[in-house]
């Protein structure tokens, strides 16, 4: 399975709808729900559900999804992202046209955020304890930080769309797609469920959504944001959204404390060491879930001030929640602000 980012710190995102089993349908409604990559994947389809054949979409949807984690696991060894982090060759590595579209999606995000997101950073994700292995019983040193930083660097991978392939400019380098593959996956539903002629739904694969259309009672979906509190789950807010994408990082939940001090799950790329701000959570919208997956970890990554910068240079839409001492405070970037007031209107 990917690595179950999403499990560990849960889900910042609350949807509000009943719960329900597998599959459940009534006249105009139509839920489905799974597993895959460690986490939950549901959808609950409105107006034109009625005649869909429910099982057959069921097994079209995670058949779709247990390809995708064929193609991309780490955790998997005989994945195609496995056999080619274990490749030390620098020659073309054939890859599957997904494969391709995720690492082409993050390489963009990757020099929009001056390697903030960077999906070589596998190495020292390992290092810090939050990979497939268990963590060692002492912090990273200097020597082993450097050692694992000479093999990271976005701009050490090169791909190649036609025939898709991709290799690695350092021996060693490897790739990991968790950041990003998850809101693929969400795109990737989201497509085989429009084919179907449904145009109203919202889809969620561990916390990462893809909203379309409206409600059954024509209304935009309504979304809560959750307060990032450990041990206790809070609305921080809700927010009606309609046709886009969202998803969400954050370091409250997947962490460790050692020595006195918390070291979260979001790596500095540059730094080679766990992030240390008072960013705890970012939501981001965009076209694609993918991109705002990828995105959302390149913010956690950056911090709240130069986050912000980015947002209102590059137009991201972006909602922060900032821990300050004693309380909370929050930041919607200009184009979030204007995406809610565009769904209000």
């Amino acid at each position: 399975m990917l690595r179950p980012r999403s499990l560990l710190i849960s889900s910042v995102l609350l949807l509000l709808l009943a719960g329900g089993c597998q599959q459940a349908k009534t006249p105009d409604t139509l839920r489905l729900s799974g597993q895959t990559m460690g986490t939950t994947w549901s959808v609950i389809m409105v107006r034109g559900a009625e005649s869909v054949d429910s099982e057959g979409l069921q097994k079209r949807l995670q058949a779709s999804l247990d390809q995708i984690n064929r193609l991309m696991s780490t955790y998997d060894p005989e994945s195609q992202l496995s056999r080619f982090n274990t490749r030390f060759s620098t020659d073309w590595f054939p890859i599957s046209e997904e494969t391709a579209q995720v690492i082409e999606v993050a390489q963009e995000v990757s020099r929009l955020s001056d390697g903030a997101f960077d999906v070589s950073i596998g190495p020292l994700v390992e290092l810090w304890g939050f990979g497939p292995t268990p963590r060692g019983e002492k912090i990273p040193t200097e020597e082993q930080i450097n050692k694992k930083l000479a093999l990271v660097g976005y701009e050490n991978i090169r791909l190649r769309r036609n025939p898709p392939a991709v290799r690695k400019e350092v021996a060693g380098l490897q790739i990991d797609l968790s950041a990003v593959a998850k809101g693929y996956a969400v795109d990737a539903l989201a497509e085989i469920i429009e084919q179907q002629g449904i145009n109203n739904y919202l889809l969620e694969i561990g916390g990462e959504l893809q909203i379309s259309g409206h409600r059954g009672d024509g209304t935009p979906w309504q979304i809560a944001i959750e307060k990032p509190l450990e041990g206790v789950r809070e609305v921080a807010a809700i927010i009606p959204l309609t046709d886009t994408a969202l998803a969400t990082s954050g370091n409250y939940r997947n962490f460790y404390v050692e020595g006195g001090q918390r070291y979260s799950h979001t790596i500095d790329p540059v730094r080679g060491q766990p992030t240390r701000h008072k960013l705890a959570a970012v939501t981001v919208l965009d076209q694609t879930c993918a991109r705002a997956d990828a995105l959302a970890t390149a913010l956690m990554a950056l911090g709240e001030e130069k986050g912000r910068e980015l947002c209102e240079k590059h137009q991201i839409a972006a909602y922060f929640i900032i821990h300050e001492r004693t309380s909370t405070t929050v930041y919607a970037s200009p184009a979030f602000e204007r995406f809610l007031q565009e769904v209000k209107q």
